[in-house]
């Protein structure tokens, strides 16, 4: 069987074992392509180009809650971070803290996208600022984004306002008529625009000043290592041929742990030389992604969680009718 694969450009080196061919997915040939994220989940939400892809989980929450039967979730996660340890804000706005960020004007490059899902849900978790306390401004423009395809509409009570199309975040960051932004991203594609450097730009800097600190203290904190983008698999290949979605998943836990001993060859002669502690040396050892419902659980339903709250998707989702049933127990 053929399949039609297509993952984003900034995806997790795990998944590189596949592309590079080093890891087969037993009874499937795969004919990859490389994409920009933002792109290709455009592109999967508004034409399905491919057969099997990397997905924004959000998007993918909405556009099943809106009716969109067209994919299966498949629990490979191909990109997590702490994220809201990335946000930017204007040294003159006033932003000492996070609870600063009440009636600041915030930019986001596209309000439902999974990276702002989680941002928001630690501000408001950890820091007690709602998503209705900032005004935001969303740089995406109504026909290349996840939004349309999805049925996106500002949640009541949030105001969203629309960036026109000759500004940006950055242009906009850069001439004060923003404080701060969730999220930035200047990689070019077919949906992002903005290309100013912020992050070593004397007017900008990041609300946490320590973004590792931060993101270890929010790890022992809450436990979570937030996922943002999973995969999928059309719906009518995995009801045709169920088997594919284990196979598939059998593959990518295949890669990720070939990727982890890469990594551990790599880091060997800093831990054989005594440059990295005993306690660094245990962390290295340890895999940095796990694939899989089981392991991820507790990150995952606290972001059903968070969409419903913000309300994304009218209900809360229900796991079971993300991801493939074959998979629901690995």
């Amino acid at each position: 069987m053929n399949l039609r694969l297509s993952l984003g450009m900034a995806s997790n080196p795990r998944t590189w074992p596949i592309l590079d061919g080093t890891v087969k997915a037993d009874g499937i040939d795969l004919v990859p392509s490389i994409v920009h994220g933002s792109e290709l989940f455009w592109r999967q939400l508004r034409f399905a180009d491919f057969d099997v892809s990397e997905m924004s989980f959000s998007s993918l929450m909405m556009s099943m809650a809106h009716g969109d039967d067209r994919w299966t979730g498949l629990p490979v996660f191909t990109t997590r971070n702490f994220f809201h340890t990335g946000m930017l804000i204007r040294k003159d706005a006033g932003i000492n803290t996070p609870a600063d960020l009440k009636g600041k004007r915030v930019g986001v490059p596209e309000y439902q996208q999974t990276a702002a899902l989680w941002i928001r849900g630690a501000l408001q978790h950890e820091f007690g600022v709602e998503p209705k306390d900032m005004e935001f401004f969303m740089e995406r423009t109504p026909s290349h984004s996840h939004g349309a395809a999805t049925g996106f509409k500002a949640p009541e009570g949030v105001t969203v306002n629309q960036i026109p199309e000759d500004k940006s975040i950055g242009s906009m960051m850069l001439s004060g008529e923003l404080d701060a932004t969730l999220l930035y991203l200047v990689d070019p594609n077919l949906v992002d625009r903005s290309t100013a450097d912020l992050w070593n730009h004397p007017d900008i800097s990041y609300l946490f000043p320590d973004p590792q600190a931060e993101g270890a203290r929010y790890y022992q904190a809450t436990g979570l290592y937030p996922i943002n983008h999973g995969m999928v698999v059309r719906r009518s290949i995995v009801d045709q041929e169920p088997w594919v979605m284990l196979n598939l998943l059998t593959a990518f836990q295949k890669a990720a742990k070939v990727a982890d001993e890469r990594r551990l060859e790599q880091a060997e002669y800093h831990i054989e030389s005594g440059l990295i502690s005993p306690e660094g040396a245990a962390a290295l050892k340890k895999p940095m992604v796990t694939h899989g419902i089981t392991a991820n659980r507790k990150v995952l339903e606290t972001a059903t969680q968070y969409s419903f709250e913000q309300g994304l998707t009218p209900k809360l989702a229900k796991l079971e009718d993300i991801f493939g049933a074959s998979t629901m127990e690995q």
